[in-house]
């Protein structure tokens, strides 16, 4: 089993920045990919990004060059750099791992970007 645990959201301006962190406890070795979801109100899940255990990295077209993903794997760690956010950004942010046959969710942390 594995946990994931999300911090760091908030409210924050247009073109502000947030960093978003996620915690892995458990089996964590065994995960060969970790990443983030969103979900803004109406809409359905969507990928933002994800990060493999050999450090291949892949973005949502939506949030190229602005949202960056990092890895600390000394910390267990995942974060989620957001840079020039806008409010179409706004969303619950769900922390991800898989382990090739089971999916982990974090409880998600809310992002509203509004000025």
């Amino acid at each position: 089993q594995v946990q994931l645990v999300e911090s760091g959201g908030g409210l924050v301006q247009p073109g502000g920045s947030l960093r978003l962190a996620c915690a892995a406890s458990g089996r964590i070795a065994s995960l060969a990919l970790m990443g983030w979801y969103r979900q803004a109100p109406g809409l359905q899940r969507e990928l933002v990004g994800t990060i493999s255990s050999g450090g291949s990295i892949s973005y949502a077209e939506s949030v190229k060059g602005r949202f960056t993903i990092s890895r600390d794997n000394a910390k267990n760690t995942v974060y989620l750099q957001m840079d020039s956010l806008k409010p179409e950004d706004t969303a619950v942010y769900y922390c991800y791992g898989y382990d090739l046959r089971t999916n982990y969710w974090g409880q998600g942390t809310q992002v509203t970007v509004s000025s």
